[in-house]
């Protein structure tokens, strides 16, 4: 809806009126009215006159009219034809036809196309209105009121009951916008017509009489009285939109999350799943906000039986017991946070079921809440304490896991599944990490001392990776989940120090030097190493010292006015002692590495400490980047590490042929694999990127690759694929996979379109989750109905499909929490 925005005749007359405590003074010429003080009403305490933003003090008015008067303390100011008056008093501004302003009450009056903004940001339109000395609507008639979040209010009359009570009649709520772009009236999507509406500021809520729901204008409910917060208050208590769903276990479930807001740092968030087929679970969270901590839990319980395919013998008869059983989870964090270097906190998380998030649909259980992450389907319990200035670090930590992969699935019962086993998983305690940087130079350069130190306890016997070939027992390299191979698990701690030091030159030709000397110490304790020949408890010490240079030359090309192209070659020379990879030591934190732009380059390419690499090394590359227009780019690496001699230590045995070794890092042989990795931009609508290693022969050992796209609006598109070919031999172990995942929505008519979404294995060969659906989106409404399969291996019923429905609207919230 548009605005009058028109400023008043320049030509016209306009009045400077001086509101003081004797005396107007009314000039008649083409001049701006100017802030004055007006006679404040006693009051016991004098109110501080400071000025505020739009510098006027509590007590001044300014006045912008084509005529104005005055009798007594009443101002009275109108505009000729379609003029409107002008009037700011206390951070609100008023125009009308008309206005008069009572200087000693406070009181303010306006006629004919009113329009009132206060503080707050919320505008009212209206014919008549009144407002009282708090600068709140007392009386309105055609009363329309845009707030601050978008949302608006419109109604024949309003009156302001009391101090927190206004009433409003024949009105209309939507939190929709009522004007297109071009400020022409429009159908909200959403609106809630009643014969009464009472706003009540005590109860921060907005009560309905008669109320009447309509969707595009069309009615579609009534209910005698409903409420839902005031839409001024950013969190109040209250029903949220429920969140239907369907499962081939439960059946039909609908969660009614309800929120009950304790105070303003404190909330409960109660969210029971009734379920058509199996018990109701209940879902808690609460959530408490200190002046320097925060704590948040969630928990849900059950008492119901374990429901899935546990028959593999297809004798209709479960393999297993599945009586009824507690059954329950805590996802728990908090953070401390004060003034100064020093923060703390922890996590507790714990599920009584392997597959409990799956069989109830529990939303976003894995998260990121603490200084360790236990990634995806493996649940962390940790405390920590971490202190961090401009030039040091210092952290201390002890966790536990808990694991819910999947280590074998069972094809024919999916609730039959082996899942890693929990005692196979250490329990770390302490991890202590420590960095410090002097604050000058040391010898022209920048000098980094780092220190860990930790322990790991495993009850559970574990095989490759973690132990090296040359001390795992004959066929006990992989052994199968829930087996009984009569060993301990290893147990081992480590201490670890660092020194780095680095200078940066750069020559007057633009080469960039820089020269480098990293000194490393490791001393190992190791217990429960398997029996064999000379194993026994151990304490390994060793030691690496390097020397290097790294040297890149950025050279730039103008290619056009708008258009620059960067090559960068670069090169890295090291030299270092030998490794001394000691079979004894297991690996427990250097068993994956990606080999990419920045790992290529670094002293330590594991992203542990167990692996270390040695000897004379070579590594260079070249980057090129095109950049034109405005923000547009392309950029491709390639690059490759050679070394003066194999490094058969990084060998580990293949899963599904262990008397065989394989390299699955890329760093094995005298020369690493390739690594090509690239980004695009050729427009605002288009992204992406790409990164892939190659071995020497030619063969793609990992690679990912993404594209986004943008067209029309809201139109969006992204494709993903994903490879990992570092297995030589096939089999039920093989952890190579292949992925290609899809998503996007395109808008067909008006406001309506379709999403789609999947995942294909192509290993595997078949899609693992696919959702395709109806799409309603506009400003405020978005609603989505849909068929969901998912063929995941995790689920106890196996593959599951059904309707899916998410609706999200605005001021109410959406379908989750």
């Amino acid at each position: 809806m548009q605005r009058d925005r028109r400023a008043p005749d320049t030509a016209a007359l306009r009045r400077r009126l001086l509101a003081g405590a004797a005396a107007v003074a009314l000039i008649m010429s083409a001049s701006v009215v100017h802030a004055q003080t007006a006679p404040a009403a006693p009051t016991p305490t004098p109110t501080p006159n400071v000025a505020g933003p739009d510098g006027l003090t509590p007590d001044a008015l300014y006045l912008e009219a084509d005529a104005a008067s005055r009798e007594g303390d009443v101002i009275t100011a109108s505009g000729v034809d379609d003029n409107r008056v002008l009037a700011r008093f206390r951070g609100s501004t008023l125009r009308a036809g008309e206005i008069s302003y009572d200087l000693a009450l406070g009181v303010a009056t306006a006629n004919r196309r009113v329009e009132f903004t206060d503080a707050g940001g919320t505008v009212i339109y209206a014919s008549y209105l009144e407002l009282d000395s708090d600068m709140k609507a007392g009386v309105a008639v055609d009363l329309a009121s845009r707030f601050a979040n978008g949302s608006s209010l419109m109604a024949a009359t309003a009156v302001r009951r009391s101090e927190n009570v206004n009433e409003l009649n024949y009105a209309i709520f939507t939190p929709c916008p009522i004007c297109d772009a071009e400020g022409r009236p429009k159908q909200p999507s959403i609106s809630i017509q009643a014969e009464k509406v009472v706003q009540n500021e005590e109860l921060r809520a907005v009560l309905y009489r008669n109320a009447v729901f309509r969707l595009g204008g069309v009615p579609v409910l009534y209910l005698p009285y409903f409420a839902h917060p005031d839409p001024t208050v950013e969190r109040a208590s209250g029903f949220l939109v429920p969140i239907p769903s369907y499962d081939d276990g439960r059946g039909l479930s609908l969660e009614t999350p309800y929120l009950r807001v304790i105070s303003p740092s404190e909330d409960w968030l109660i969210s029971p799943q009734f379920n058509t087929d199996v018990a109701p679970f209940l879902n808690l969270q609460w959530r408490r906000r200190f002046s320097n901590a925060t704590v948040v839990a969630r928990a849900g319980y059950t008492y119901e039986e374990n429901f899935g395919d546990f028959d593999a013998d297809g004798d209709n008869v479960p393999d297993i017991p599945i009586e009824a059983e507690h059954r329950s989870y805590l996802l728990a964090h908090g953070r401390w946070d004060p003034e100064g270097p020093w923060r703390a906190g922890f996590t507790a998380e714990r599920t009584s079921d392997k597959t409990l998030f799956d069989r109830y649909d529990i939303h976003d259980p894995y998260q990121d809440n603490g200084l360790y992450y236990g990634d995806r389907r493996r649940l962390i319990s940790q405390v920590y304490a971490e202190r961090q200035s401009q030039r040091s670090y210092f952290s201390i930590a002890a966790f536990d896991l808990q694991s819910l992969r999947v280590a074998v699935p069972n094809d024919d019962a999916p609730g039959l599944n082996q899942f890693e086993a929990d005692d196979s998983l250490p329990f770390v305690a302490p991890l202590i990490e420590a960095r410090w940087e002097p604050d000058g130079p040391v010898l022209g350069g920048r000098l980094r001392l780092r220190s860990t130190a930790v322990s790991l306890y495993r009850d559970a016997y574990v095989g490759s990776p973690v132990l090296r070939p040359e001390v795992i027992p004959p066929g006990l390299a992989f052994p199968p989940p829930g087996s009984v191979v009569g060993l301990p698990g290893v147990d081992s701690r480590r201490v670890s120090g660092q020194a780095e030091w680095r200078r940066t030159m750069i020559s007057r030709a633009g080469v960039r030097w820089e020269p480098f000397v990293d000194l490393r110490a490791d001393a190992y304790s190791i217990a429960d190493l398997p029996p064999g020949p000379g194993l026994e408890e151990e304490t390994i010490a060793r030691g690496r010292a390097t020397a290097g240079l790294d040297i890149s030359y950025p050279l730039i090309r103008r290619m056009s006015d708008t258009a620059d192209l960067i090559l960068e070659p670069m090169a890295q020379f090291s030299a270092s002692t030998d490794p001394d990879l000691d079979p004894r030591i297991p690996n427990e934190d250097s068993q994956t590495l990606e080999l990419d732009q920045s790992s290529l380059f670094r002293t330590d390419r594991f992203p542990g400490y167990d692996l270390l690499e040695g000897g004379l090394r070579f590594t260079a590359g070249m980057r090129a980047t095109m950049r034109w227009d405005q923000g547009r780019e392309a950029s491709l690496f390639i690059g490759r590490s050679l070394r003066d001699a194999e490094e058969p230590g990084f060998r580990v045995p293949v899963p599904d042929a262990p008397t065989q070794l394989y390299d699955p890092s890329g760093l094995v042989s005298d020369t690493s694999d390739w690594v090509v990795q690239g980004s695009f931009a050729p427009s605002d609508r288009i992204r992406g990127w790409g990164h892939a290693t190659i071995d020497s022969s030619g063969e793609v050992r990992r690679a990912e690759a993404s594209v986004d796209g943008r067209w029309g609006r809201r139109n969006l598109a992204t494709v993903t694929y994903i490879i990992d070919r570092s297995n030589p031999v096939e089999g039920p172990l093989n952890r190579n996979y292949e992925f290609v995942q899809l998503s996007g929505q395109q808008f067909i008519y008006g406001n309506w379109g379709v999403t789609v979404a999947g995942i294909a294995d192509l290993e595997q060969d078949e899609i693992t989750r696919s959702d395709i659906g109806l799409l309603f989106d506009d400003d405020c409404f978005r609603f989505e109905l849909g068929w969901r399969r998912d063929n995941t291996r995790v689920r106890p019923t196996g593959p599951s499909e059904g309707i899916y429905v998410r609706l999200n609207l605005a001021t109410f919230g959406g379908t989750g929490y």
